[in-house]
């Protein structure tokens, strides 16, 4: 499946401010790039580091006054759906490096305090087949709500208040897959069917891979129903939302405007 995006953003900064940017379409085996063009106003400096996991790139500039910045990508998804619920629970102790940190709590994702709730809710379940549960919770007691929530929105604010955005429902699905001792990260992504059209946000959790015997591999989770894992587009993944925020200012910044359009190709 090809997606096409199609992406402009403006901010302005009243002096030499440094801004770390992450939007593009990462460069992953699951998906891969058939056309792709950046336009940024020029400044002071530009430049391109890996990002966590080195799942896509982040974009240092520093500049001041007005800022544009201007992506389009036609991106071929190669993903295959997982039948989630058929998928085993990996033991902690088997787990590879790089999904251990993925345990643990993290800014937005409380995880500690869930554990009880947790088995008691979907104790009956393991693995992937919790996972299925988790996310049926989730989109059946949650409201998709824009402007219900802000950038310090923490999934167990969302979980109190049973309603937000897609940033919000992907921080609940991490916050209690990783109760359940399930290794989960947060993906910023591209997806079609998207409503408002926008950047979104699902989870992504760490189970047995069928493929590959006593190996585990990521597998994505969108509570909000709204995108499909064959046409998720990855931008990168983090701990939570603040790993892979599209802009972040260290100084005083002022967002102007932002337009999202994504497509099947």
């Amino acid at each position: 499946m090809a997606i096409s995006i199609d992406l402009d953003f403006a901010f302005r900064m009243e002096k030499v401010t440094d801004v770390l940017l992450q939007f593009e379409a990462a460069v992953i085996p699951e998906q891969r790039l058939l056309e792709t063009d950046t336009w940024v106003t020029k400044g002071e400096h530009f430049a391109r580091i890996h990002a966590q996991d080195d799942i896509g790139e982040r974009v240092w500039i520093r500049a001041e006054g007005r800022y544009d910045v201007s992506y389009k990508a036609k991106v071929e998804v190669a993903r295959l759906p997982a039948e989630i619920a058929q998928l085993e629970h990996m033991p902690p102790h088997d787990l590879p490096g790089e999904a251990v940190q993925y345990l643990f709590d993290s800014r937005y994702c409380p995880a500690d305090r869930f554990q009880s709730f947790v088995e008691a809710e979907f104790g009956n379940n393991d693995g992937g087949a919790r996972i299925a549960a988790i996310h049926d919770w989730i989109a059946g007691n949650f409201t998709y709500e824009p402007g219900s929530s802000t950038a310090t929105t923490t999934g167990l604010d969302s979980f109190i208040e049973r309603r937000g955005i897609c940033r919000d429902y992907a921080h609940v699905m991490v916050m209690l897959a990783r109760a359940s001792g399930i290794p989960a990260r947060f993906v910023s992504c591209f997806a079609p069917d998207v409503t408002p059209q926008d950047f979104h946000a699902v989870a992504e959790v760490f189970l047995t891979d069928p493929t590959t015997p006593g190996g585990g591999a990521w597998f994505l989770v969108d509570a909000t129903e709204m995108a499909r894992p064959d046409e998720i587009v990855k931008i990168g993944v983090g701990r939570d939302a603040a790993d892979v925020s599209f802009m972040t200012s260290f100084g005083a910044t002022e967002f102007i405007e932002k337009h999202v359009r994504v497509s099947r190709a």
